[in-house]
């Protein structure tokens, strides 16, 4: 589903700001795979996930997604199998359009785009049926405009409009990060229902260790661009927080020495 072959990335290259994000990544995930991924501040989680959307090219290797080589793929054109849901509520949806405008356009994902009416009829109950699994209340305000939810809203929403379309590769960059508790293990439980239900590839990037191991069939640890740790199924759902700490600590030696480097 998604292959990376010696995936390097630089930023500052030559400068004494050079920063070397990404150091010959390889990585296999396979169609159905849920990759929770996990790292110290600076350790490559959202380089990693800014080259699969295109964001930003590889200075070198390759990037395969459904045995596409999308390498030099600019960002619009991975779309068609690639939906994202950023840390920040405000940024996967349109604040001036309503409800239903915003879910119209997630419907168009991939799809040719004319001259057309906005919202159409047969699309409401559509809308209104998806927005009910979600138990909001959204479903009965297609008509408000985004910008009057609340971050959690928004965020849901957001949820629902990446995955209107089903895609081919799920990313969740720290998704849950901006959101109070409350909110976040709602939007948590969105997240898995959704997964399942659609068995979507999926990466999703966290900063608590113990979502990273409840969460998905695998997961991998990165530190300096380099992945030290990927371990999946029985293994990953019998690891501790503590088995995370003291792998840490085993790969990288005395170069860490502070536990508030690492994940809560």
């Amino acid at each position: 589903m998604i292959t990376l072959t010696d995936c390097s990335k630089y930023f500052h290259r030559g400068s004494v700001n050079e920063v070397f994000a990404l150091n010959r990544i390889n990585l296999q995930i396979e169609e159905g795979d849920f990759v929770t991924v996990i790292g110290s501040n600076g350790a490559g989680k959202s380089t990693l996930l800014n080259c699969i959307a295109g964001c930003f090219f590889p200075d070198s290797g390759r990037i395969l997604i459904n045995n596409h080589d999308v390498t030099r793929w600019p960002e619009y054109r991975r779309a068609r199998f690639i939906s994202r849901v950023f840390q920040d509520p405000l940024l996967g949806t349109c604040p001036s359009a309503t409800i239903e405008q915003n879910l119209a356009l997630a419907l168009l994902r991939g799809k040719r785009r004319g001259l057309r009416r906005g919202v159409k009829a047969r699309d409401r109950q559509l809308f209104r049926d998806r927005l009910a699994q979600l138990g909001l209340g959204l479903e009965e305000r297609l008509l408000d405009r985004v910008g009057l939810l609340s971050g959690g809203q928004r965020q849901a929403l957001t949820m629902l409009m990446a995955t209107m379309v089903r895609p081919e590769v799920l990313l969740l960059d720290e998704h849950i990060a901006a959101l109070d508790p409350k909110t976040a293990n709602q939007i948590l439980t969105l997240t898995r229902d959704i997964v399942a239900e659609q068995g979507l590839t999926t990466m999703m990037i966290t900063h608590n260790m113990h979502h990273a191991i409840n969460f998905g069939n695998r997961l991998i640890m990165l530190h300096q661009g380099r992945i030290i740790l990927d371990v999946r199924g029985k293994k990953k759902s019998g690891l501790t927080v503590e088995d995370l700490v003291r792998q840490f600590y085993e790969a990288q030696g005395e170069d860490l020495a502070l536990d508030s480097m690492l994940l809560a």
